[in-house]
């Protein structure tokens, strides 16, 4: 009997695994981690890992790509079916990771050896978006660009006649990435099952009232010509906010670490999966002069200090959006000493992280200005309905939250009509 097995990511930010099969055939979509104590891994069956089909990675975040090694260290062989541009960007991901548990003094449940065995298929090498390709005679795929980070995509599958739907990190509110929309696809029947991303659960904020906030916030630091400092992911909403910044505020200086301008470049060298028109605007900003580059710890900590000493309000953007980093603390400890100062936090903060505890400390106490406001890459309410209404499935599992914000969510649909919502934790068990 075709099941779905939940190993982490529903019910939980973090940790996305799903095992899909039966005792012929079987896959495993996405094997991530989550970033809290010693780091929190997927709930894997050892006992199904060698005999695994494929395993299919949506992107590179490492709540949805860090244990994939894991796999390898417990038999599996194959192919990790994802883009190149995915592939790509993982070295970095792994690192970081490896750095954050070895400060936790924790231990990687991989070697550099497994690390290294972990062999890629590049999916749009296979198949164009929208189209269907076959893997095995039991297993075709389709895929399609999930708008939530660049190389990021939604995964169907077929297997032994049963269908899934994968929405991955999904969204369609990124002004510089294309989404193709999982609607596009021919089907001749419903599907047996989809897997939703539903991370910000009940908020029904879109976008711009988001950015509206988001620029009013920064308005109240730099208008007292305090500094802002923005902690971001090295790729995905980064990008975004270093144009948004530049254009809202045209006057006002901007610091970014190399890393990020980096990222910049790396997407205007794929333009296929901007949105049109992007990568000339992309190639403008990389060459007015209008970001300056951050490549050393000693520029940065001339620099910074010179905007303290000259009270001049600045835009500084860092790698690391919940400031478990040495570097991230670093610019804390700099900036704390002027209430005038601000830190925005744009994503999600996990329970235990710097982030978290210091958005939790009063201003007087944290000693300058902490904000959390979300930059929209996820799906919220009026997403998560648009996308249950669209898709036509025996069962629509709603993931990428903690349970309690996911029952609220399931609650306020169903009260709207929606039918074969779930809301489920690691560990459960859903037949197809």
């Amino acid at each position: 009997m075709m099941h779905v097995e939940v190993w982490g990511g529903a019910g939980e930010h973090g940790r996305s695994c799903y095992w899909l099969g039966n005792e012929r055939c079987s896959v495993v979509l996405d094997c991530g981690v989550k970033r809290e104590g010693l780091g929190e891994y997927p709930l894997i069956d050892a006992s199904r890992v060698a005999a695994l089909d494929a395993v299919f990675l949506s992107h590179a975040h490492e709540d949805h790509s860090i244990a994939i090694p894991w796999l390898y260290s417990l038999g599996y062989t194959g192919v990790v079916w994802t883009t190149r541009i995915t592939a790509e960007q993982l070295p970095g991901y792994y690192t970081s990771w490896g750095n954050y548990i070895h400060q936790q003094g924790g231990e990687l449940p991989y070697t550099h050896e497994q690390l290294a065995s972990v062999r890629y298929a590049f999916i749009e090498e296979a198949a164009a978006p929208l189209e269907w390709f076959e893997i095995t005679p039991t297993l075709k795929a389709c895929w399609g660009r999930s708008g939530h980070m660049l190389g990021s995509i939604w995964i169907m599958l077929e297997l032994e006649g049963k269908r899934v739907f994968y929405s991955g990190d999904y969204s369609e509110d990124s002004f510089l990435l294309e989404t193709d929309s999982p609607l596009l696809v021919e089907l001749e029947s419903s599907w047996d099952g989809a897997i939703v991303d539903a991370a910000y659960s009940t908020d029904t904020e879109e976008q711009n009232t988001k950015l509206e906030h988001l620029y009013a916030e920064a308005k109240h630091t730099l208008s007292a010509n305090g500094l802002l400092l923005l902690p971001v992911p090295v790729c995905g909403r980064g990008q975004e906010l270093l144009l948004l910044m530049a254009q809202h505020f045209p006057e006002v200086p901007i610091r970014v670490e190399q890393e990020l301008l980096e990222a910049m470049k790396l997407m205007l060298q794929h333009p296929s999966w901007l949105q049109n028109g992007m990568a000339a605007t992309l190639a403008e900003a990389l060459s007015s002069h209008r970001y300056v580059s951050i490549r050393s710890d000693e520029e940065r900590q001339c620099l910074l200090q010179e905007d303290i000493a000259s009270r001049r309000a600045a835009i500084w953007f860092t790698t690391d959006g919940m400031m478990q980093s040495t570097k991230a603390q670093w610019y804390y400890s700099m900036l704390r000493h002027n209430p005038n100062n601000g830190i925005l936090i744009t994503g999600h903060v996990a329970k235990g992280t710097i982030a978290q505890r210091l958005l939790s400390l009063p201003d007087e106490i944290s000693g300058c200005r902490l904000r959390a406001i979300r930059y929209k890459i996820h799906q919220g309410l009026p997403d998560v309905r648009r996308m249950s209404q669209s898709i036509r499935s025996t069962f629509k599992l709603l993931v990428h939250a903690p349970k309690r914000d996911t029952d609220l969510l399931l609650q306020q649909l169903e009260a709207e009509g929606e039918q074969g919502l779930l809301s489920v934790q690691p560990g459960a068990r859903i037949v197809l």
